[in-house]
């Protein structure tokens, strides 16, 4: 009890999956392991959990530390990326007085909003924009420099809303040839597993993102090699490659290089007539954004309304369209028109939604079950999630990793389905799961989860 009577309840985070410098013995953990922090270190009140990327966890404290661990030095650039943190849970390196908010990371790159509304990113070069680096390189202390490396202001060019994407402005959007859609999927595997001699050369110090004055950002996502963040009035800013539409910008631009504003609803932002008897096109509900997603290449976004749209490469149905084709500007998802969608994220290759009645919709890839439909089938339209182990149970929030997904309910139980190679799903063993499965904690009561790509962290609360 505080001196004001009112009880403050104790948080922790869990930890279960493969993050190989998080125990000595470098094994992948099936079941919920407590985080633990020295005490040396003054331990850490927590906040929120984050996910993290390929092989490292992120977490936020109270104070508004970014605070990772779990890497190893064979992981090349993804160790660089976590700021070489192994098994004890530190600082991420960011500017003294900056407390984050949010934060999010793909497999090689992070991204994270302070409680001032700017942005910082770093990881792989090719997803960093333009902007003010901080930081050490590995030749010592690095003077402010643009992330291209170039000597800096403070402020670099700022990209209006009104600016033409389809060409290219002062080098900061590149279109390339129509790419072909069926490209190997094994690609961003191979990518993520493949380590560069030149690490520390192609990873980007923290970059402060130039935005428009004025623009203050409330909530990021990271995705395969593309960035969005949502600003405080509900709007969406994009970067990084775009070669399947997954920035929205209504073309295959292949690279981004600062921000730009993606056109989610405006004036000619229109529904195919599927939910009208005439047949007649309609407009998308809601007037601003309020929640965003990045999976491998694709991306979806939720408005004020509760309307799901989604943008980017379509292969296994992951844009909710009812086909296979990329979907290069936001697209309403109008099956789900008529229930109001709270909740949305993304895998490599799917989708899930939750709704204000508490439960899920799932759409796109399930190789391994993903999806929790009870099936391997891939779904390329928005399927209700009615399994036995979800009945009367009211979804709080979701996460999806490269391909697995875990949900919190509203009265704090922990369910995970999907890829579990790696003991990602924390139910004691290696066996995929296609349904839901409830994931054993004891003592405490869970209220975020948060999926990294081979890991997952729960956050949780004592009970008293």
């Amino acid at each position: 009890m505080n001196g004001g009577g009112c009880e403050v309840k104790e948080k922790m985070v869990y930890m279960w999956g493969y993050l190989p410098g998080a125990l000595p013995q470098r094994t992948p953990l099936l079941t919920p392991v407590l985080v633990r922090v020295p005490a040396t270190s003054g331990g850490y009140n927590w906040k929120d959990v984050s996910g993290g990327g390929c092989g490292f966890a992120m977490a936020i404290s109270e104070s508004g530390k970014l605070i990772t661990w779990g890497s190893t030095d064979d992981l090349g650039q993804s160790y660089v990326t976590s700021g070489k943190h192994g098994e004890t849970p530190e600082p991420f390196s960011l500017p003294n007085e900056v407390s984050i908010v949010k934060a999010a990371s793909a497999w090689a790159h992070c991204v994270a909003a302070t409680d001032c509304g700017e942005v910082y990113t770093w990881g792989w070069k090719e997803c960093i924009p333009s902007g003010k680096v901080f930081g050490e390189t590995s030749q010592g202390v690095s003077p402010e420099k643009d992330a291209q490396g170039k000597p800096s202001s403070f402020l670099t060019e700022q990209v209006s809303s009104r600016s033409q994407v389809s060409k290219s402005t002062g080098g900061t959007v590149s279109s390339g040839e129509e790419s072909s859609k069926r490209r190997k999927v094994s690609s961003a595997k191979q990518a993520a597993q493949t380590s560069s001699s030149g690490d520390d050369i192609l990873t980007a110090m923290p970059c402060l993102v130039t935005l428009n004055p004025g623009v203050k950002i409330t909530s990021v996502a990271a995705g395969g090699r593309h960035t969005l963040v949502l600003s405080d009035i509900g709007q969406v800013w994009g970067w990084g490659y775009g070669g399947e539409g997954q920035l929205g910008l209504g073309s295959r631009v292949r690279m981004v290089s600062s921000p730009h504003i993606i056109p989610c609803i405006d004036s000619s932002s229109l529904v195919q007539g599927s939910m009208s008897s005439e047949g007649h096109n309609f407009r998308i509900p809601g007037s601003c954004i309020k929640a965003i997603a990045c999976g491998g290449r694709h991306s979806a976004v939720i408005t004020d309304a509760g309307a799901v749209l989604a943008f980017g490469w379509g292969l296994y149905g992951q844009c909710g369209q009812g086909s296979t084709d990329d979907e290069l500007s936001p697209t309403c998802v109008s099956s789900l028109l008529g229930i109001q969608i709270e909740g949305v994220a993304a895998g490599l290759w799917h989708t899930v939604c939750t709704s204000a009645d508490g439960d899920v919709y799932a759409f796109g890839g399930n190789q391994f079950g993903q999806l929790g439909t009870g099936s391997d089938q891939a779904e390329t339209l928005p399927r209700l999630l009615d399994c036995p182990s979800l009945e009367n149970v009211n979804v709080k929030t979701i996460s999806c990793g490269a391909r697995h997904t875990a949900l919190v309910t509203d009265n704090g139980k922990v369910f995970s389905w999907g890829w579990n190679k790696y003991g990602q799903l924390g139910l004691g063993d290696v066996i995929d799961r296609n349904i839901p499965s409830e994931v054993a904690i004891e003592g405490c009561i869970a209220k975020n989860v948060a999926c990294g790509w081979w890991h997952t962290l729960l956050l949780a609360e004592s009970p008293t």
